[in-house]
């Protein structure tokens, strides 16, 4: 609890331009730009964010429910370096990736900021687990994390500097592994519940931190860089990177073909990738047809290359051409790079190899239409497998005393971005909207003109004593009116705003937040047992954009109507 009096305002950072922020500056001004000019962060070079007061209040409670949830399911918190040198991530093949801060000591080693802690992690497991009784064990932490970042945008969205949770747990067998992934997973859905705004999860391609099974977390806005697709039947919810779609029946199919060359990992099979010129191919498409595929290979020439070497046993060798189903026989198909025989020449046909498009038909129940929706990513999980426990050979001694590969997931939360996406996602032209569970103050508690100022303490002293978070504004009203004080605590996103006034023993409440759930009001509930016994009354005025709903209550029941509105909001 911090008195307004003692604390600067927004306009006390520095942020000159707090006074001149009306409804329309509002409305234009990206959400990086308002979280400045409110006083929350500030930016001192793209990509990198200091932490104000009030932002340093709202990323403390995220925190605070992200721990909760990962104690739940015996998450043992952890606080790596940031620090890492690069031995272990050369183990992994990590090491040339360009978003890596990299550096060197005095001695010439070289280290680099970590972005993500797999590598680190792994190893410290490797040296203090060697039994399958200590597993599974999943160990977490929230920390900052780096990246070199080539075009930082939108500030804590995509930052070269940024807080994130990361876990990972570690397994005895896949069963066990996928039984946890499916618990984190249940975890999630219990912190993206707690903070009230509507989310979703999808399936996800694992990137750059590997594994055979991600999910990503989402939340739905036109703002967002990542693209889901929605069936309209069976409800699946994917990337746009590993959604599987086939054509509408009256579609046209393409007359033009384009084509992309793999080897399986024996090198004796060339995988030839036929897909409409014009549409964007994602080679994993194909792992189910043709399993083997090496992916890592990329570059045409020596691929051709490589396939063609071995003269001697050429004639054993197989060709596999693969045709995405949005092609027709008579496609202009680009000619063989390679000389073939019928004998060694297959086809597999109306096999969905590209990127799915908005009103094309779900892969997975082939019934539905896929509707897109812009979306902000803010978590994902990954089944890593034995992905980085092979390459850095962590292994453990099983029940028949054998020695085995520990088998692993990782789990990412951005917290820092995840402020960001909120404050996105729940702002409109007064300002920002925080949910009440990670709101820097619950309550901006005024006091109007009069002589209530020992009543005003009293009200004060026990909102305090209940446990709100308040911001209590007591500044001269010759200065600053009412309204004004009104205007700057809803700019502010607190939930509520607390008139102590003229109507005394009666108290307004004017609610800021919004509401999300769709079952029965907390508040609805109580008003309906204690109208009368608190002199209740509710006026709504939906066209009034400023205060939607006030409450003015008498004094006996102002606790419970506070914490009544906060469990909606």
């Amino acid at each position: 609890m911090l008195r307004v009096s003692k604390v600067p305002r927004p306009c006390s950072w520095g942020l000159e331009g707090f006074k001149k922020l009306n409804s329309k500056v509002i409305s234009e001004l990206p959400t990086h730009e308002l979280l400045q000019k409110l006083g929350y962060i500030k930016q001192p070079n793209a990509g990198l964010v200091h932490w104000l007061p009030l932002g340093l209040s709202v990323l403390r409670s995220i925190e605070n429910i992200i721990h909760k949830r990962m104690r739940e399911i015996d998450g043992i918190e952890v606080s790596l370096s940031t620090l890492s040198n690069s031995d272990v991530w050369k183990k992994t093949g990590r090491w040339n990736n360009n978003e890596l801060f990299k550096l060197k000591d005095s001695k010439q080693n070289d280290y680099c900021l970590v972005p993500t802690c797999e590598e680190e992690i792994t190893a410290i497991i490797n040296n203090q687990i060697n039994s399958y009784k200590n597993l599974p064990l999943m160990v977490y932490q929230i920390t900052r994390k780096y990246r070199d970042e080539k075009r930082p945008r939108a500030g804590l969205l995509r930052g070269r500097e940024f807080i994130m949770k990361d876990a990972y747990s570690f397994h005895k067998d896949e069963e066990d592994a996928l039984f946890f992934f499916e618990k984190v997973n249940e975890a999630y859905k219990k912190i993206f519940s707690d903070l009230k705004i509507p989310f979703t999860s999808a399936k996800a391609d694992s990137g750059d931190i590997g594994g055979n099974l991600s999910l990503e977390w989402h939340y739905i806005h036109n703002t967002g860089e990542d693209t889901l697709l929605v069936c309209d039947e069976c409800n699946t919810v994917s990337n746009v990177e590993v959604a599987l779609s086939f054509p509408q029946e009256d579609t046209k199919l393409a007359d033009e073909a384009k084509v992309k060359y793999y080897l399986t990992k024996d090198n004796n099979t060339l995988v030839c990738l036929y897909y409409p010129a014009g549409r964007t191919l994602v080679p994993n498409f194909v792992s189910e047809q043709v399993p083997d595929v090496d992916f890592t290979k990329t570059n045409e020439d020596e691929i051709i290359s490589k396939f063609l070497e071995d003269e001697e046993s050429f004639l054993t060798k197989q060709i596999v051409r693969v045709m995405d189903c949005r092609l027709h026989d008579r496609s202009n198909f680009p000619d063989m790079k390679v000389p073939y025989h019928r004998g060694s020449f297959s086809t597999l046909t109306d096999i969905p190899l590209v990127e799915a498009q908005e009103g094309e038909i779900c892969g997975k129940c082939e019934n539905g239409t896929l509707k897109a929706h812009k979306s902000i990513e803010v978590g994902h999980t990954f089944y890593l497998g034995d992905r980085y426990s092979k390459s850095m050979n962590a292994q453990f001694i099983d029940e028949d005393g054998i020695s085995k590969k520990f088998l692993m997931g990782c789990y990412g939360i951005g917290v820092s971005r995840l402020i960001a996406a909120i404050a996105e996602v729940t702002r409109d032209e007064i300002g920002l909207n925080w949910p009440a569970v990670i709101a820097p103050y619950h309550i901006t508690v005024i006091h109007a003109p009069g002589e209530r100022i020992n009543q005003f303490d009293l009200i004060f002293q026990e909102l305090k004593n209940q446990g709100f978070k308040i911001e209590e504004d007591v500044r001269d009203l010759t200065n600053i009116s009412v309204g004004k004080k009104l205007k700057e605590s809803k700019m502010l996103g607190i939930p509520l705003q607390i008139i102590v006034g003229k109507l005394f023993p009666k108290i307004e409440i004017e609610v800021r937040g919004k509401r999300y759930i769709t079952k029965e009001l907390e508040i609805e509930k109580l008003f309906k047992e204690k109208e009368k016994q608190y002199q209740w009354e509710i006026i709504k005025d939906i066209n009034n954009k400023d205060c939607p709903e006030k409450h003015i209550v008498h004094i006996d029941g102002l606790v419970d109507v506070i914490k009544s509105l906060l469990k909606d909001l």
